[in-house]
């Protein structure tokens, strides 16, 4: 399931998602600039992404006073703004969007931030826990969204998320609840963690997805400033 947009209206334009957004893709710029001929993963791309993505492993050494640099110590934020390919920052940005204007809204752009950092945050130290001592470097908005998500789920259960579906060959669109949207996403996070045997091989960080949702739904309610919004737009 895509969603395609929800029908709850935003009370402010929202810039900082959108600045969010702008930052992710340029720094995916970035990276595509790194590359070797023909798309191939160069030297260059991989040191980029093992210096600013985080490792687990790396980090504990630093953390129990090996030898680091500055690196490691922003590499839990730096990560955040990674990709590790297009599709992975197109899902991540447009669930941004679609979710985090609201959230947005909801919070106020300064608090909003701050959210979104901490999630983040939260995020990465349940992959630690998940994966400790792992040497793969994580990277991706993943965890920071999953927070987003998880303070929307909270704040707009009884929004509608128009969502794209496949029938057989073909597409449709169907409006489904926000609350079941999300909640049928988390419980997905929840499974192809439990279901993927070395959590800190190369894939997909699912307990770190888990993580920033929880942040999310626990955080959104004592940050926010504004009730929630609760006409609806058409969709």
């Amino acid at each position: 399931m895509i969603p395609v947009r929800d029908d709850v209206p935003t009370r402010q334009r929202a810039v900082l998602t959108l600045a969010l957004i702008a930052a992710n893709v340029a720094v995916f710029v970035h990276q595509l600039s790194l590359m070797g001929p023909q798309g191939a993963e160069s030297d260059a791309l991989r040191v980029f992404v093992e210096r600013w993505g985080f490792v687990p492993g790396e980090f504990e050494r630093a953390l129990a006073g090996g030898a680091s640099s500055a690196d490691v110590w922003l590499s839990p934020v730096t990560s955040m703004f990674l990709h590790g390919g297009l599709l992975h920052l197109g899902g991540n940005m447009l669930y941004l969007w679609i979710f985090g204007n609201n959230v947005e809204d909801l919070l106020g752009r300064g608090r909003y931030l701050a959210f979104y950092l901490v999630c983040g945050l939260v995020a990465v130290l349940a992959h630690e826990v998940s994966a400790p001592g792992s040497d793969v470097p994580v990277i991706g908005a993943s965890g920071a969204v999953s927070g987003v998500l998880g303070a929307y789920a909270l704040s707009y259960p009884n929004a509608r998320v128009r969502t794209l579906v496949p029938i057989g060959f073909f597409l449709t669109t169907v409006y489904v609840p926000a609350i079941f949207f999300l909640l049928f996403w988390f419980v997905m996070q929840v499974f192809s963690g439990a279901m993927q045997p070395d959590a800190g091989g190369a894939g997909v960080a699912w307990w770190a997805h888990v993580g920033g949702f929880v942040a999310g739904a626990v955080l959104a309610r004592p940050l926010r400033v504004h009730p929630p919004v609760r006409a609806r737009i058409a969709i």
